[in-house]
């Protein structure tokens, strides 16, 4: 099988998209409240250690994706259950972010549409580009970023006539638990998710190139959430913690005359393109998994498979949006703790053991 590769430009752009993926219309920090643009701030904060782990891991096996250095460092009977729930992570999110899809559509759109239709729609073209490869993802990405950020700068700047400053007073009003909370949970939901990348950044083009791309693209995405935070806050106020989709309800409040309304569905365009490459991400990571605890010559045999089943299993993850919101927001982060935190920290234990281990081997060797 041919290797793919990908440069560092797309894999920035692809990690950008990511991060901000169903995270801008889902919100951030809803526990902080008027405060929640704080808790973005310290998500951030929050996230640039573990994202030097990750860049860490892969500077030491450059070419080696995540289930190879799980088998190098930890050997294949533990390696492999370790890439057992890193699959069912993979498969797991990808499922929930096609949900998060799903409900937004029925909810905002098309209420009297089922809401498998729309899930399906994006499984089947997230299929299709994962078959194609993590080369065509990339392009993608790299093609429709500009596009997307001049979307949200044209919002941005249509919106501040909504603003209302007084929303954003007074700061830490319910002192710093909440901001704590909400901060922990932005770290968890979308930056950690970024673990996954572990398995997709296995071509890039120099051993260092991973700490560019995490590095820039966390704290790229990180300021445009924050940025985009603070206007639903502005415009929104005390409403921002009681919606499903505040960003969708702050954008739909910009009216200029009788010619420029409904301006919302530019919102709808980014949101979909970021859940497509976010489940898309996903399900590579989770067939890439499969293809390696099975032997396969080529992941791309069961993308298809393993496809539908994340369809089936989004549309049957959740009973209702309030269930959705509550799993995003209060459990997902702890959920998600060991998969972001405690075993990468322990691989890159494990592998710095490993790779001194084999130098000092290599010294002795040459004496």
């Amino acid at each position: 099988m041919r290797k793919e590769q990908i440069t560092d430009k797309e894999a920035i752009c692809t990690l950008i998209i990511f991060i901000m993926g169903s995270t801008l219309i889902l919100g951030v920090g809803g526990e902080a409240k008027n405060d929640a643009w704080i808790a973005g701030i310290l998500g951030i904060v929050m996230a640039i250690p573990i994202i030097l782990v990750y860049s860490r891991i892969l500077s030491l096996f450059p070419g080696k994706d995540l289930y190879e250095i799980l088998s190098i460092t930890l050997g294949k009977i533990l390696g492999k259950v370790i890439a057992v729930l890193y699959i069912w992570y993979a498969f797991h999110l990808g499922a929930l972010v096609i949900r998060n899809f799903g409900e937004f559509v029925n909810i905002v759109a098309m209420p009297e549409t089922p809401i498998f239709v729309p899930m399906i729609c994006l499984g089947l073209v997230g299929i299709i580009a994962v078959r194609s490869g993590v080369e065509v993802i990339g392009r993608l990405s790299a093609y429709m970023l500009p596009a997307i950020l001049f979307i949200i700068a044209v919002v941005q700047i249509l919106v501040i006539p909504r603003f209302d400053p007084s929303h954003i007073k007074p700061i830490l009003a319910n002192g710093l638990g909440p901001v704590l909370k909400g901060g922990f949970s932005l770290f968890s939901f979308p930056f950690a998710e970024t673990v996954l990348f572990i398995g997709v950044f296995f071509s890039l083009k120099t051993k260092k190139s991973s700490y560019k791309v995490y590095f820039f693209a966390t704290i790229f995405a990180g300021a445009i959430i924050v940025f985009i935070t603070l206007r639903n806050i502005a415009v929104l106020g005390g409403l921002l913690g009681n919606l499903h989709f505040p960003s969708h309800v702050a954008v739909s409040r910009i009216s200029i005359g009788e010619f420029l309304q409904r301006i919302e569905v530019a919102v709808a365009i980014v949101f979909v393109f970021g859940v497509f490459i976010k489940s898309s991400v996903c399900l590579f990571v989770a067939c890439k998994g499969i293809g390696r605890l099975f032997n396969l010559n080529d992941y791309r045999t069961i993308v298809i498979q393993t496809g539908l089943l994340m369809i089936y299993f989004s549309y049957t993850v959740y009973d209702s949006a309030m269930e959705m919101r509550y799993w995003a927001f209060k459990v997902y982060a702890y959920y998600a703790f060991p998969f972001q935190v405690i075993i990468p920290i322990l691989l890159l234990v494990a592998a710095e053991i490993k790779v001194r281990k084999r130098k000092i081997s290599i010294a002795a060797g040459r004496e």
